[in-house]
């Protein structure tokens, strides 16, 4: 069964004469946590033969990377992360182009993947959220936050935890939800709307006790109550709180939560991008492989593979209209601004 699916995989990689059947090694860039990206390749390992070496970075780390190995880069393949920064280093010409022959199990929209230059493609789903200790709520009888409104309460001032925008994919997408919320009646990405964003994320930034590298690293501190509040995405809050009992409530902003597309792009210049990593590529957007995502609660986007148990949907929750090119094509400007703006 391995055999015909590797021989298979192949074939649709154009590769049937150029890769050997023995082990070989791709080297990948991911923004997967290290628990969930070893689960995947550990899979595509089994399925293929092909060794993978991975280095793991948040999405706006693994884009400074990407940025600085340009010409001599060390990775192939650059595997999950939020696709504002994919999009980033697609207009700077650090991508490889590539249609994958199972591409056309994405949905064939701008949201999901380039459709002008094929430099990147979605392969999930997630949505923002809030974690919040539900000792923390039940000691100082509230009630977790509900809107975006809610985080600047004065019982919510240096409990609230979450990553930098620009190291993190996370919270850059909740950097960019606020900008296009169309607070106040603004239009949404006007810039009315742009303005009121960036004053309501300095408000918010006076509430914040800890700010992190990773999106997914609040998870914990809410778990033990050391900042009690957590942004993240709700498939993280739901694999690495939740469902390992974690006493927290998950949450949405009832104005409308922001949401991502995690991509995936095959990195201009690196050692195996013309061959193993487009085989990774071809198998990470199949049904089998999007179909794991249920173990981590993600929402996959080959559109024949299963939504898990458990897992938010769009429908579940109100979404704000968040464009994700206008996001990408915006992140360098977006978080020079936040910084000087926060200081941080």
């Amino acid at each position: 069964m391995k055999k015909r699916f590797w021989i298979w995989l192949v074939f649709i990689s154009g590769l049937f004469l150029a890769l050997p059947l023995h082990a070989q090694t791709l080297h990948m860039l991911t923004s997967f946590n290290p628990e969930e990206a070893q689960f995947y390749i550990k899979v595509f390992e089994e399925d293929t033969g092909i060794d993978v070496e991975f280095v793991r970075l948040s999405s706006g780390s693994a884009l400074a990377r990407v940025e600085a190995e340009a010409g001599n880069p060390q990775s192939s393949i650059w595997f999950a992360g939020t696709n504002s920064s994919h999009i980033v280093a697609g207009k700077k010409g650090l991508l490889e182009p590539y249609v994958s022959p199972l591409s056309v199990l994405i949905p064939d929209s701008p949201q999901f993947k380039d459709l002008e230059n094929h430099t990147w493609i979605g392969i999930y789903a997630g949505f923002i959220a809030f974690a919040t200790n539900k000792q923390f709520l039940e000691q100082n009888k509230l009630s977790p936050p509900q809107s975006w409104a809610d985080l600047l309460k004065p019982e919510f001032k240096g409990k609230i935890a979450m990553a930098f925008p620009f190291s993190s994919g996370t919270a850059y997408t909740v950097l960019a939800t606020l900008l296009q919320l169309g607070l106040d009646g603004t239009e949404p990405r006007s810039q009315a709307s742009i303005d009121k964003g960036f004053a309501f994320a300095q408000k918010l930034d006076a509430q914040i006790g800890q700010y992190l590298e990773s999106g997914s690293g609040c998870i914990a501190l809410a778990g033990t109550g050391e900042f009690p509040v957590c942004i993240s995405f709700s498939h993280d809050i739901a694999a690495k709180g939740l469902s390992k009992g974690l006493p927290l409530v998950m949450t949405f902003p009832r104005e409308g939560t922001g949401s991502e597309v995690g991509g995936m792009a095959l990195i201009k210049g690196g050692p195996e991008t013309n061959t193993l990593a487009r085989v990774f590529y071809d198998w990470a957007l199949s049904v089998r492989a999007q179909n794991l995502y249920a173990h981590f609660f993600r929402v996959p986007l080959n559109v024949k593979a299963k939504v898990g148990e458990g897992v938010v949907r769009a429908s579940d929750i109100k979404l704000v209209d968040f464009d994700y090119n206008w996001a990408g094509q915006h992140r360098e400007e977006f978080v020079e601004r936040w910084r000087e703006i926060t200081g941080n």
